[in-house]
């Protein structure tokens, strides 16, 4: 995992989620995960991201949030990325609505660990960039999604 293009997967990026509220948008992304064959079961993954909620913010602000934690549902590393159709409620730093959610599937191992650091590195360096942001909040089609992080 050199490059953030090689995580991306279009199996698992939804452009219009239409969700109400931050759990639905975890479950949404986690049956994503789950379809693509990502994760095992949707329930004990959802709560081991639940966990990591509990340890701190994962909204990062300018309305993208980034939850993420380490399961043993995690049959191989995945990301599952949403551009809600709406902004939603979201624990944040600046307390903006979230638009973007991008969804770590990381398992239990100490690779992976690494690896979630990796991730984490890789898509916060490019989220500094307004105009990868700006580009994911217009994204109409998942094509843009991937172009974007380009």
């Amino acid at each position: 995992m050199e490059n953030i293009t090689s995580v991306l997967d279009p199996k698992v990026i939804k452009i219009g989620l239409n969700a109400k509220n931050k759990h639905e948008v975890i479950v949404q992304l986690a049956e994503l995960l789950k379809k693509a064959n990502y994760i095992d079961k949707v329930d004990p993954f959802v709560k081991d991201i639940y966990l990591r909620e509990k340890e701190g913010l994962t909204g990062i602000g300018q309305g993208i949030a980034i939850p993420h934690g380490k399961s043993d549902d995690v049959k191989h590393i995945g990301v599952a990325i949403g551009i809600l159709s709406h902004g939603i409620e979201w624990e944040s730093l600046d307390n903006e609505k979230i638009r973007i959610v991008i969804l770590f599937a990381v398992s239990n191992d100490t690779n992976s660990a690494k690896n979630q650091l990796k991730l984490l590195s890789l898509f916060a360096g490019r989220l500094g960039h307004k105009q990868v942001v700006d580009k994911l909040k217009r994204a109409q089609s998942i094509q843009e999604v991937i172009d974007a992080f380009k």
